[in-house]
């Protein structure tokens, strides 16, 4: 399922070459970057809603939905006969893909043992990266022949592949099989808060606030780059599969610096291991602004790989972590939604710093200061993880 949801989203990155070129649209690069970020301020206002409805319907039919209607909309975009449809779709889609992702997060936390948590989401986090490559290696081999919009097909495949296996297989969120049991008994005093209402408490407040901003910009990082790294590496001078191949080494090092550090955040805290990724972004991110060899400039795309959507993949375990069961798909919807401002500035920045005429080291400049404000901002985190170090208990209450 996050394959698809990295697929659906980074493609958009792999065909913008290709949508600039396409005469009958007549795009700039800043109308391509405001494209770019329609998807990204539907995921915005999806992941908010998710965060919220997921609590009253579950997590399992919040998955079905959201899957089904990001593939309805790939397809849309697929048939679509202008820019101003396409960019609508791409609109729509993003609802679906952002309720995705904090549902996914969420029953991932819950499912997994308390001392693999980070592994286990880095895992499943890893499909995102995954289907990043996969959009660079299709449309390395597809885009000459078939153009752009057999990739946005493709895109529509989790229709007919993946939602009958969530179906058949998904299980539901077993603490909200019990908080729904709760809420149906008579004698159940409740009062306890949840959702929305318990994340603003004194004791959530602060933590969600700071989680959100550190979203901000690794999410700026991730959707800012994948649109617009092939883009910036064709500015700077290299053919346009070769850009392609900087977006494939940049979700390669992504999906495997993720699982290598990942066990490190379940033994030492979630802090360290997300500073170092920020870190890594923007020392990587910076140097990629000085001609050098090839395999040296490979091995630094997938170092800023890592430190960009490897930073979003330890924020969201760090969030998973830190907060109790009753409010993490609440946490992980707020976190992601209002980290999705900084998803809807990315494409946009970077269409619009390429459309300025600026010295190419200034597109690697503009994405590294990002990267360094993001690692300034993990300082402010909380160091501790307050979610469970034991089962939480309603799932063992609903095992019981």
């Amino acid at each position: 399922m996050i394959l698809f949801d990295g697929y659906d989203l980074i493609i958009y990155g792999a065909v913008v070459p290709s949508l600039l070129r396409y005469e009958p649209w007549a795009l700039t690069p800043t109308e391509a970057g405001l494209i770019g970020s329609y998807a990204l301020v539907g995921m915005l206002v999806g992941a908010l809603v998710a965060g919220a409805v997921t609590d009253l319907v579950g997590r399992r039919k919040m998955l079905l939905v959201s899957v089904s209607w990001f593939s309805l909309a790939m397809a849309a975009c697929a048939v679509a006969p202008s820019a101003e449809l396409f960019g609508l779709f791409r609109l729509l889609g993003g609802l679906g893909l952002g309720g995705v992702m904090p549902t996914a997060i969420a029953l991932t936390a819950e499912y997994s043992a308390p001392h693999r948590r980070s592994l286990d989401n880095a895992l499943m986090f890893s499909g995102y990266s995954v289907g990043g490559i996969l959009s660079a290696v299709l449309a390395l081999a597809l885009l000459p022949a078939f153009g752009f919009r057999i990739m946005f097909w493709l895109g529509a495949l989790p229709l007919v592949t993946v939602v009958p296996l969530l179906w058949r297989f998904l299980p539901e969120s077993e603490s909200y099989l019990e908080a729904r049991n709760r809420a149906r008994d008579p004698w159940d005093a409740g009062g306890t808060k949840r959702g929305l209402a318990a994340l603003f408490t004194r004791r959530h407040l602060l933590p969600a606030v700071l989680f959100a901003v550190t979203s901000f910009f690794g999410l700026l990082l991730v959707y800012g780059l994948n649109t617009w790294l092939p883009q910036i590496m064709k500015s700077a001078g290299y053919p346009l599969s070769g850009s392609l191949l900087f977006l494939v080494m940049m979700n390669v090092g992504a999906a495997a610096g993720s699982v290598l550090v990942a066990p490190v955040g379940d033994r030492l805290g979630m802090k360290p291991v997300t500073m170092v990724a920020f870190v890594a972004a923007a020392v990587s991110i910076y140097l990629l602004s000085s001609p050098m060899a090839a395999p040296v400039m490979y091995a630094l795309v997938a170092v800023a790989g890592f430190g960009t959507i490897g930073s979003q993949i330890m924020v969201n375990a760090y969030v998973a972590m830190h907060f109790p069961p009753e409010v993490r798909a609440t946490a992980l919807g707020w976190t992601l939604g209002i980290g999705r401002l900084g998803a809807v500035v990315g494409p946009t920045f970077g269409g619009i710093l390429l459309a300025s005429g600026l010295a190419v080291e200034w597109n690697f400049y503009a994405f590294a200061i990002p990267a360094a404000v993001g690692s300034l901002m993990v300082l402010l985190l909380p160091k501790g993880t307050r979610a469970a170090v034991a089962p939480a208990p309603d799932a063992v209450a609903v095992r019981a």
